[in-house]
C-alpha cells in the first residue's frame, strides 16, 4: 500500500543503527545484489555515518553474513513457515512450499536470498558459502521430516526430490521473472507425493 507521504527521515546514528543497517541491507542486497550495492548506498539507505556502519559491521560481507542469519530468526522464508502450519496435514505443507505467494508485478522476482549469495559469491565468500549450505541442508532435512510425518514409504529421497523441485523452481521463476514456475514445480510434487504414499504399506 503506498503511503501519501514519505515516512520521517530518521536521525543518523544514534540509537537503532544497527537495525537501520540490517533493514537497508535487507531491501538492497536482496532488491539490487550484494555486489551491487556498496556500503555507500548503504549507509545513505540506513541514514548512518560511514563511522557509525564500521562501528557495527567491521566489514561489508559481515553485514552480507547477519543479513543472512537474520533469515533463520527473525524474517523465516516463507516456504520455510509453512513447514511449521499446525493447519495443515503434513503432506500438504509438502506441497503448500510451492506456492509463490503474493507476487507484485511491479517488482521482478528475486528467488532464494541463500541461492542469490552463493551465486554472487562464486566461492569468494567462504563464510557465506557455508552459511548457504547449512541453510539449505536443514531445509532439506525438514522436507524429510514432514515427509516421514506424512507416510512416506521413503522419506528421505521423497524430500531431497522435492529439496530439488523447490530449487529449481526458485531459480527459473528468479531467471524468467515468471512465477508459473511453482505452479509446474507443484503438480510434479504431488505426482512424487502421490507415489510415495501410495507405496507406502497400510497401516
Amino acid at each position: 500500500m503506498a503511503a501519501s507521504t514519505p515516512p520521517a527521515r530518521p536521525a543518523r546514528g544514534g540509537r537503532g543503527a544497527r537495525e537501520r543497517i540490517l533493514r537497508a541491507a535487507g531491501e538492497l542486497f536482496y532488491g539490487r545484489g550484494i555486489h551491487a550495492t556498496g556500503v555507500a548506498a548503504l549507509t545513505e539507505a540506513a541514514h548512518v555515518s560511514t563511522r557509525t556502519f564500521y562501528a557495527h559491521f567491521p566489514t561489508k560481507n559481515a553485514l552480507v553474513e547477519e543479513y543472512l542469519r537474520q533469515f533463520e530468526s527473525d524474517t523465516p522464508l516463507a516456504a520455510e513457515v509453512v513447514l511449521d502450519r499446525e493447519d495443515l496435514l503434513p503432506a500438504e505443507r509438502l506441497l503448500a512450499i510451492f506456492d509463490p505467494g503474493e507476487v507484485d508485478p511491479a517488482a521482478p522476482l528475486r528467488g532464494c536470498p541463500f541461492h542469490n549469495a552463493a551465486v554472487e559469491g562464486a566461492g569468494d565468500l567462504p563464510a557465506v558459502a557455508l552459511l548457504v549450505q547449512q541453510h539449505k541442508r536443514a531445509f532439506r532435512d525438514r522436507l524429510i521430516a514432514t515427509a516421514a510425518r506424512a507416510g512416506a514409504v521413503d522419506p528421505e529421497g521423497l524430500g531431497r526430490q522435492l529439496a530439488v523441485l523447490f530449487e529449481g523452481a526458485n531459480a527459473l521463476a528468479a531467471s524468467c521473472d515468471n512465477p508459473a514456475a511453482f505452479t509446474d514445480a507443484r503438480h510434479a510434487a504431488a505426482t512424487l507425493l502421490d507415489a510415495a504414499l501410495a507405496a507406502a504399506p497400510a497401516g
